[in-house]
């Protein structure tokens, strides 16, 4: 099934506004995107933070006329606030799919390859996570993941138990297990991050070796690697909770941190772990230590 699919960019102050609306005149579904180069990062709980440009996209069936819906929107809001409106026909896809077709093997370190379905070798010497869109966050191609990967690549983890805490899809459990892990298990508040990696592991062949729970599910245990891949705010808040989880001269990886959040985040960790300078890629950085 094919769809229209309209846009227009407007302020912050009126794209919810402009999203209403455009429910109300039938639209199936409307989603934000920026519409400039500035980002938009952790927002206060209760908040929905946007972009001061942001551009509303929405999608009507065929039988609706873009040029109704614009004449609409348009009397019903100020045409200053609202700019680069753009219309067209999308033709319907098989999404994941579509999305595999951009999605490139990704190496890491000298061992850990990430492929899509279908693409996946066998190369002497490495290890091959097959990855393909799913529920939950993580694909690898974000530098906060990217960051653990290329961790877990370069260090040895054989026979090592991991936690992974707040796992999203799972795919820094699935490595490490690949890699040589002992176990993994594989923590977060979204039921649908723990059918991800149930998924992913069941994929790459490991599922006996990685449990999954949600927070109220988990018996609190030390392990040898403790991976925490969530955001720089939740790191500080929870930083005795997962400090915890590490035993003595065991290590901590944890990413999601911005680079001007890394001294916060790291002085949280100083206590009790030997924390290392921060590895920086774009924005973002992780930050591993060695717990005393």
């Amino acid at each position: 099934m094919a769809w229209h699919q309209i846009s227009v960019v407007s302020n912050d102050t009126s794209a919810a506004d402009i999203s209403n609306f455009l429910s109300e005149l039938g639209a199936v579904s409307v989603t934000f995107m920026s519409a400039a180069a500035k980002p938009v990062y952790e927002p206060g709980i209760g908040e929905t933070k946007i972009w001061e440009q942001t551009q509303t996209i929405a999608l009507f069936e065929l039988d609706a006329s873009p040029e109704i819906i614009k004449t609409l929107l348009f009397q019903q809001f100020p045409e200053n606030i609202m700019h680069d409106w753009y219309a067209e026909i999308l033709q319907d896809q098989i999404w994941e799919r579509a999305w595999m077709e951009h999605f490139q093997p990704i190496q890491f370190g000298e061992r850990l390859w990430i492929y899509p379905s279908g693409q996946e070798q066998s190369k002497p010497g490495t290890v091959s996570l097959i990855l393909d869109p799913g529920l939950a966050f993580g694909s690898g191609t974000h530098p906060t993941t990217a960051l653990c990967l290329e961790w877990l690549a370069n260090h040895d983890v054989t026979g090592k138990t991991v936690i992974d805490f707040g796992c999203g899809s799972g795919i820094l459990a699935v490595a490490a297990v690949l890699l040589g892990a002992k176990e993994a298990h594989a923590i977060d508040i979204d039921p649908q991050a723990l059918t991800a990696t149930q998924d992913n592991a069941q994929k790459n062949q490991v599922a006996s070796k990685i449990k999954t729970y949600l927070p109220e599910e988990f018996t609190h245990f030390e392990a040898d690697l403790v991976l925490a891949n969530i955001l720089a705010k939740p790191l500080i808040e929870l930083s005795e909770n997962i400090g915890s989880l590490v035993q003595t001269q065991g290590q901590l990886v944890l990413s999601g941190i911005l680079k001007e959040q890394a001294d916060s985040v790291s002085t949280c960790y100083q206590e009790k772990f030997n924390m290392n300078t921060a590895t920086i890629q774009d924005d973002w950085c992780r930050l591993d230590g060695l717990k005393i």
